[in-house]
């Protein structure tokens, strides 16, 4: 992969221990191929720290989104073995985050709110095809489990004449433990898309 993936991530991870980063992200190492294979969002890739590859599994393997990639390959060094806590936060009750997610790092809810607009149950069958788990929360509310560790939430207010729809992503507590605002941000943006359906231009 290139652009937001550096190379030094992928050199970080060829010198780990590989039985260290799998109890930590709760993945799986072939010590042949020399890959990391885990499953994120339902789906499996794997992670060749030599040759600089992220790839999706399937019929036909493909190299993923940057973002998608960054937050993988920093999971895979970074997480801790920690349990999830269980509570939700939003971006502004972290450390920084309400100077940090703004501008060119604002959260781009406004990908589903426009999709979805006043369609509630379209969003909630989107989120259900995403394997969400429902929540009592806003007009329609789904948990995701990225990975075991960073499950997510996304929450939904549908429009009408005097309100616009209205999105929001929710992280469970622990997150920070695991990763830095940055990749956060690019968790929450790849989040935003596939739920809205809409790619990286």
């Amino acid at each position: 992969m290139g652009g937001l993936v550096d190379k030094s991530y992928f050199q970080e991870l060829a010198a780990a221990d590989p039985g260290d980063v799998c109890r930590r992200a709760q993945c799986r190492y072939d010590d042949e191929t020399k890959l990391y294979s885990i499953a994120v969002w339902g789906e499996d890739y794997t992670v060749s720290p030599f040759d600089r590859k992220i790839m999706k599994l399937g019929i036909e393997p493909a190299e993923i989104d940057n973002l998608l990639g960054l937050f993988i390959i920093y999971y895979l060094l970074k997480c801790k073995d920690l349990d999830v806590d269980n509570h939700w936060i939003s971006e502004k009750d972290m450390l920084g985050g309400a100077t940090f997610f703004r501008g060119p790092h604002a959260i781009p809810t406004g990908l589903v709110s426009d999709k979805y607009n006043s369609d509630v149950q379209g969003f909630v069958e989107r989120c259900r095809q995403l394997t969400g788990i429902p929540l009592e929360m806003a007009d329609g509310a789904f948990a995701f489990f990225i990975t075991q560790r960073i499950p997510v939430a996304v929450l939904f207010w549908d429009g009408d004449e005097d309100f616009p729809a209205e999105a929001k992503v929710l992280f469970d507590g622990s997150i920070t433990q695991h990763l830095t605002l940055d990749i956060i941000f690019s968790l929450a943006d790849v989040v935003c898309r596939r739920i809205a359906g809409k790619k990286r231009a």
